[in-house]
């Protein structure tokens, strides 16, 4: 299944993709994307339930409605940087032996066709294309063996940096987290939806140049070693979102730089999981 959120006068209703319509999940019991990944088994009962019978005018057409981020404020963003070898290289930084981990606030999140907005005070905002994971069950001290449990699905996230305020510091957050830095969406696909998140195209588009193309079969910490690791110091909570880095192609490692200006348009494509686009704006 595909799950969205609607962007209506509810504010933010979750809703499932079924039968090529939209269907709200709001009157089903479901008030955020939160509660419905909590839920669990007997919430996915509840949803398939609904969305073959929904009683009223829980229908909306794909092409009319506006989305926002899936999970509009997850728990927790975490990000890992240098996670695929050749842009570890391009960056000219060592292949990490453990996970590199900054996390990005719950404000950077933007939605689907939502702008990009460049900050006044940044002038070297870049992409990076990057598949994301979304935590169902959660826990602490999880076996690389037991990593599917606790899998709630998958989406896409475009982890925007201000290169001037990463690099500043030894500390990366600040350039990570400017509001609308964690574009996401358009939808959460499920896991079962994704026979193997470890083989997936990944590319990212700017005005329709392809500047980022790898698979997720490049990962250099897979989604297992990534949830055993991060578990082993913190509580994985539902809703938890787990960037797993970007590949080669970064606008600030090419000669001449790249960097993101008003008027572009970027696009993020992972296998499965359909495609993030975002206008870029001026603050």
């Amino acid at each position: 299944m595909q799950f969205v959120t609607l962007q209506d006068a509810r504010g933010h209703e979750p809703a499932v993709v079924f039968d090529d319509q939209v269907i709200g999940l709001y009157d089903a019991g479901f008030h955020d994307m939160l509660a419905l990944i909590a839920g669990g088994a007997d919430a996915m009962d509840r949803v398939l339930r609904w969305a073959e019978s929904p009683p009223g005018g829980e229908r909306f057409d794909p092409s009319a409605i506006k989305l926002r981020a899936p999970i509009p404020r997850p728990p927790k963003i975490i990000c890992i940087g240098l996670n695929y070898r050749d842009h570890a290289e391009e960056t000219k930084m060592a292949i990490p032996e453990v996970p590199t981990v900054f996390s990005k606030y719950a404000t950077a999140v933007t939605g689907h066709r939502h702008p990009i907005v460049l900050p006044r005070n940044s002038t070297k905002t870049d992409y990076e294309a990057e598949m994301a994971v979304v935590i169902g069950k959660g826990g602490r001290h999880i076996p690389e063996s037991h990593w599917r449990e606790h899998v709630f699905g998958y989406t896409i996230l475009n982890d925007v940096s201000a290169r001037d305020f990463q690099m500043a510091t030894s500390q990366w957050m600040m350039g990570k987290t400017f509001d609308t830095f964690a574009p996401m969406g358009p939808a959460i696909v499920t896991a079962d939806e994704i026979e193997d998140p470890h083989n997936l195209n990944i590319s990212l588009t700017l005005n329709g140049q392809v500047m980022q193309s790898s698979n997720t079969r490049n990962l250099i910490f897979d989604v297992p070693k990534l949830i055993a690791h991060l578990s082993s110091v913190f509580t994985l909570e539902p809703g938890d979102v787990i960037s797993t880095g970007t590949p080669a192609g970064v606008g600030f490692a090419r000669k001449p730089p790249v960097y993101l200006k008003p008027g572009d348009e970027v696009v993020v494509e992972v296998e499965g999981l359909g495609q993030l686009m975002n206008p870029v704006v001026a603050e």
